[in-house]
């Protein structure tokens, strides 16, 4: 009877199931979108119950789909949109508040009085982070000092925190396990990075109680079982878990110093794997645990990009340009190569290098014949300009920390690589070449793996990186000049973005 890995992928606007077999292939995948919750400018909000209900619900729909029955699943993986926050009810499960997204902004003046207060400095030292409204701790104090009753009951023990990970662990297991893995702990802005261990001057600066935090385990770890009820009264062991850009840089085998990816989801992130020991950004690059494996945790800089794959969901759902993603290829190609249009969509504020939560999106350039083609290409042609933003801080960093670096490995996934007009710009703005994978799921991919290999079912570090396939590489084929000539048009287009210097 063949043996199969459930890896769950629970994303910013979708939540999916996907089944691998021993072979590490796709065999069946179950997705369901929720909805989107916008209460205020800058507010982004998900029903942890739409969470929980459509995750259980795009498991079984794989199982049925592959006709697998719950004896053949060897153990499940968890990948999960990272920095959401969820607080709930130690006795009933109920949350207290709906889910705030990494992308939320609520917290910006909190962050910048923090910050006011000279607090930065300890916090990137202990974390890797920087003070923004983007990570969990400040989330929690709001949720705490916003909704009635809930700082007393946080004092008292009665409140649990958890990503979105240790929301649907903690709902798979009845209630058992409340745990969260290194990678996602390390995006909470609560967890020293460098000790592996919550931090208490972290949660006394942001008046957290620690008894709400969960246990933090390595990526490939025993995170209990779930409830017989959930599939078919068998319980299945859950042992992997990762946060979704540490989950893609584990599919992509980005295992040795040097490697590279960057997933293109409603998002991008980048990774930058260091080694064994954290580097200190000097370009307000994020530092973070890649991944912990038998109690060692690996290193990387994280440069964030908020809006990629969403700018074309604006295309189609806010200026109704497009009725589907894939029309922005063709739409791009006809665009009038004369008109220099930039579109800088910092809808939820700018992320690394600029750390901007109040710079808000803007379109330079347009004349009386920009039109649909000339707005879609400049939405494709952003992702790419960010990209090259995080690369030459990355560059920056790595440099001055082992000259010996050698040359960056650059590995993409997530759904806009499926474009390849969007991947070519991407290579011919970088001037560097661009490996696509012949297995896209990366993300799904690198938790099935931590799942599946601490099950046994498959090969270690060395023997999974050897399975890496390429479908293509993208070469640059921009002249140098014009190259330079585009960059710099939209570096000047961010300068106008920016609210501050």
């Amino acid at each position: 009877m063949t043996t199969y890995v459930l890896s769950i992928d629970q994303g910013t606007t979708s939540s999916r199931a996907i089944l691998f077999d021993q072979a590490l292939r796709v065999v069946a995948v179950g997705q369901e979108e929720f909805a989107q919750h916008f209460p205020n400018s800058g507010w982004v909000e998900h029903d942890p119950e739409d969470l929980w209900s459509s995750t259980a619900a795009v498991c079984r729909s794989a199982l049925e789909r592959a006709g697998a029955l719950p004896e053949q699943i060897a153990a499940i993986g968890v990948t999960n949109q990272r920095e959401t926050t969820v607080v709930w009810d130690r006795e009933t499960g109920k949350a207290i508040y709906n889910a705030i997204v990494w992308q939320d902004r609520r917290t910006a003046d909190f962050c910048a009085r923090l910050k006011a207060d000279g607090n930065e400095p300890m916090v990137t030292e202990k974390t890797g982070l920087l003070l923004d409204p983007y990570f969990s701790g400040t989330k929690i104090a709001w949720i705490l000092e916003n909704v009635e009753g809930a700082r007393a009951r946080a004092e008292a023990g009665k409140l649990m925190f958890g990503t979105v990970d240790s929301w649907l662990i903690w709902r798979m297991t009845g209630g058992a396990v409340h745990a969260t893995d290194a990678t996602n702990a390390s995006r909470t802005m609560l967890y020293d990075i460098r000790r592996g261990c919550w931090d208490e001057d972290l949660l006394k600066l942001l008046n957290i109680p620690a008894s709400m935090l969960p246990e933090v385990k390595d990526s490939a770890a025993d995170f209990g079982v779930t409830r017989p009820d959930l599939f078919g009264g068998r319980s299945i062991p859950i042992l992997g878990n990762a946060g979704d850009q540490q989950a893609a840089t584990v599919g992509q085998a980005c295992f040795k110093p040097g490697m590279m990816k960057s997933t293109y989801g409603t998002g991008c992130f980048a990774l930058l794997n260091v080694g064994e020991t954290p580097v200190r950004s000097q370009n307000r690059l994020l530092t973070t645990v890649a991944y912990q494996l038998k109690g060692k945790p690996a290193y990387a800089l994280e440069g964030s990009i908020f809006v990629a794959g969403a700018v074309v969901q604006w295309l189609r759902d806010g200026l109704q340009i497009i009725r589907s993603a894939a029309e922005t290829q063709p739409l791009a190609e006809q665009a009038d190569p004369a008109q220099s249009v930039y579109m800088v969509p910092a809808f939820t504020g700018l992320g690394t290098p600029h750390w901007d939560a109040d710079a808000r999106g803007a379109i330079y350039g347009l004349t009386r014949g920009t039109g649909p083609a000339e707005l879609a290409r400049a939405a494709l042609e952003s992702v790419g300009y960010q990209t090259r933003d995080l690369l030459e801080a990355m560059k920056g960093d790595w440099a001055a920390a082992a000259a010996s670096a050698g040359e960056t490995v650059l590995r993409v996934d997530g759904g806009m690589t499926a474009s390849d007009w969007t991947m070519q710009f991407l290579a011919d703005i970088l001037g560097a070449p661009v490996d696509r994978p012949r297995v896209p799921e990366t993300t799904a991919l690198g938790a099935a793996w931590l799942a599946g290999m601490q099950a046994g079912v498959y090969p270690d570090q060395d023997g999974f990186a050897a399975t890496w396939a390429l479908d293509r590489r993208f070469t640059p084929a921009m002249e140098d000049g014009l190259r330079a000539r585009k960059y710099a048009g939209w570096q000047d287009a961010v300068r106008r973005t920016l609210t501050r210097g």
